[in-house]
Protein backbone atom coordinates (compact mmCIF):
# COMPACT_ATOMS: atom_id res chain seq x y z
CA UNK A 1 0.00 0.00 0.00
CA UNK A 2 1.07 3.53 -0.96
CA UNK A 3 0.30 6.61 1.54
CA UNK A 4 -1.10 9.42 -0.68
CA UNK A 5 -0.99 12.86 1.18
CA UNK A 6 -2.94 16.03 0.08
CA UNK A 7 -2.27 19.21 2.19
CA UNK A 8 -4.54 21.51 2.72
CA UNK A 9 -6.60 20.63 -0.57
CA UNK A 10 -8.86 23.01 -1.80
CA UNK A 11 -11.08 21.24 -4.33
CA UNK A 12 -13.59 18.71 -3.62
CA UNK A 13 -14.00 17.05 -7.26
CA UNK A 14 -10.24 16.51 -7.30
CA UNK A 15 -9.90 15.03 -3.84
CA UNK A 16 -13.07 13.02 -4.74
CA UNK A 17 -11.51 11.49 -7.77
CA UNK A 18 -8.34 10.87 -5.73
CA UNK A 19 -10.08 8.91 -3.17
CA UNK A 20 -11.54 6.96 -6.23
CA UNK A 21 -7.99 6.61 -7.51
CA UNK A 22 -6.82 5.23 -4.10
CA UNK A 23 -9.71 2.91 -4.21
CA UNK A 24 -9.06 1.27 -7.19
CA UNK A 25 -5.61 1.01 -6.75
CA UNK A 26 -5.52 -0.03 -3.11
CA UNK A 27 -3.56 2.95 -1.61
CA UNK A 28 -4.60 4.64 1.51
CA UNK A 29 -5.54 8.58 1.37
CA UNK A 30 -4.43 11.35 3.98
CA UNK A 31 -5.89 14.56 4.30
CA UNK A 32 -4.29 17.39 6.30
CA UNK A 33 -6.11 20.65 7.29
CA UNK A 34 -7.19 23.22 6.64
CA UNK A 35 -9.83 22.07 3.91
CA UNK A 36 -11.20 24.03 1.16
CA UNK A 37 -14.42 22.08 1.58
CA UNK A 38 -16.49 19.63 4.14
CA UNK A 39 -15.87 16.23 3.89
CA UNK A 40 -19.24 15.73 3.43
CA UNK A 41 -19.68 18.13 0.36
CA UNK A 42 -21.91 16.79 -2.30
CA UNK A 43 -19.16 17.66 -5.19
CA UNK A 44 -16.61 15.17 -3.07
CA UNK A 45 -19.34 12.56 -3.44
CA UNK A 46 -20.15 12.83 -6.60
CA UNK A 47 -16.78 12.55 -7.68
CA UNK A 48 -16.17 9.66 -5.70
CA UNK A 49 -19.53 8.00 -6.32
CA UNK A 50 -20.19 5.23 -4.11
CA UNK A 51 -17.02 4.61 -3.53
CA UNK A 52 -15.87 6.74 -0.52
CA UNK A 53 -17.34 4.22 2.01
CA UNK A 54 -14.54 1.67 1.13
CA UNK A 55 -11.61 4.69 1.07
CA UNK A 56 -8.85 3.70 3.20
CA UNK A 57 -8.13 7.16 4.84
CA UNK A 58 -6.58 9.66 7.57
CA UNK A 59 -6.95 13.26 8.27
CA UNK A 60 -4.92 15.51 10.49
CA UNK A 61 -5.37 18.85 11.85
CA UNK A 62 -2.23 19.93 10.57
CA UNK A 63 1.04 18.65 8.86
CA UNK A 64 2.59 17.99 12.14
CA UNK A 65 0.20 15.69 13.55
CA UNK A 66 0.72 14.12 10.32
CA UNK A 67 4.55 13.96 10.75
CA UNK A 68 4.67 12.21 13.87
CA UNK A 69 3.31 9.25 12.75
CA UNK A 70 5.52 8.42 9.83
CA UNK A 71 8.36 5.72 11.27
CA UNK A 72 10.35 6.11 8.20
CA UNK A 73 10.96 9.69 6.83
CA UNK A 74 13.07 8.71 3.98
CA UNK A 75 10.57 7.03 2.58
CA UNK A 76 8.39 10.15 1.86
CA UNK A 77 8.58 12.22 -1.10
CA UNK A 78 7.41 15.66 -2.31
CA UNK A 79 5.96 16.56 -5.75
CA UNK A 80 6.92 19.96 -6.64
CA UNK A 81 7.03 21.62 -9.64
CA UNK A 82 10.60 23.41 -8.95
CA UNK A 83 12.27 20.26 -8.28
CA UNK A 84 14.96 18.82 -10.21
CA UNK A 85 14.62 14.71 -10.13
CA UNK A 86 11.55 13.53 -12.28
CA UNK A 87 9.46 10.74 -10.11
CA UNK A 88 10.26 8.30 -13.24
CA UNK A 89 14.31 8.56 -11.29
CA UNK A 90 12.82 7.69 -7.82
CA UNK A 91 12.23 3.98 -6.64
CA UNK A 92 9.53 3.34 -4.72
CA UNK A 93 8.46 0.59 -2.55
CA UNK A 94 5.37 -0.40 -0.29
CA UNK A 95 4.60 2.21 1.97
CA UNK A 96 6.06 5.05 0.28
CA UNK A 97 4.90 8.58 1.25
CA UNK A 98 3.56 10.55 -2.08
CA UNK A 99 2.98 14.19 -1.05
CA UNK A 100 1.16 16.89 -3.10
CA UNK A 101 -0.04 20.50 -2.21
CA UNK A 102 -3.16 22.28 -2.59
CA UNK A 103 -4.27 23.27 -6.26
CA UNK A 104 -3.32 26.66 -5.83
CA UNK A 105 0.32 27.08 -4.82
CA UNK A 106 1.69 23.52 -3.97
CA UNK A 107 3.60 23.08 -0.97
CA UNK A 108 4.62 25.32 1.08
CA UNK A 109 8.00 26.12 1.42
CA UNK A 110 7.82 25.34 5.25
CA UNK A 111 6.94 21.85 4.16
CA UNK A 112 9.31 21.30 1.19
CA UNK A 113 12.14 22.33 3.91
CA UNK A 114 10.99 19.35 6.23
CA UNK A 115 11.83 16.50 3.44
CA UNK A 116 14.57 15.93 1.04
CA UNK A 117 13.10 13.85 -1.30
CA UNK A 118 11.51 16.15 -3.99
CA UNK A 119 10.41 14.93 -6.82
CA UNK A 120 8.93 16.65 -10.55
CA UNK A 121 6.41 15.53 -13.07
CA UNK A 122 8.03 16.59 -16.18
CA UNK A 123 5.58 18.59 -18.39
CA UNK A 124 6.36 21.01 -21.80
CA UNK A 125 7.11 24.79 -21.09
CA UNK A 126 3.40 25.80 -22.20
CA UNK A 127 2.05 24.84 -18.70
CA UNK A 128 2.49 25.74 -14.70
CA UNK A 129 1.34 22.19 -13.48
CA UNK A 130 -1.25 19.52 -14.14
CA UNK A 131 -4.09 18.73 -12.18
CA UNK A 132 -3.73 17.28 -9.09
CA UNK A 133 -5.61 14.49 -9.40
CA UNK A 134 -3.79 14.01 -12.79
CA UNK A 135 -1.08 14.44 -10.87
CA UNK A 136 -1.94 12.07 -8.23
CA UNK A 137 -2.27 9.34 -10.76
CA UNK A 138 0.57 9.66 -13.11
CA UNK A 139 3.22 8.64 -9.96
CA UNK A 140 0.75 6.60 -8.26
CA UNK A 141 0.87 4.82 -11.63
CA UNK A 142 4.60 4.79 -11.72
CA UNK A 143 4.92 3.27 -8.30
CA UNK A 144 2.47 0.91 -8.81
CA UNK A 145 4.42 -0.50 -11.76
CA UNK A 146 7.59 -0.32 -9.86
CA UNK A 147 6.51 -2.24 -7.09
CA UNK A 148 4.42 -4.89 -9.12
CA UNK A 149 7.23 -5.41 -11.32
CA UNK A 150 10.13 -6.01 -8.35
Amino acid sequence: MLNIVLVEPEIPNNTGNIGRLCVGTGNRLHLIHPFGFEINDKNLKRSGLDYWVHLDWNQYQNTQEWIDQISDKSRVFLMSSHAEKSYYEAEFQEGDWLVFGKESVGLSKEVLNLFENHLTIPMSDKIRSYNIANSVAFVVGEARRQINFK
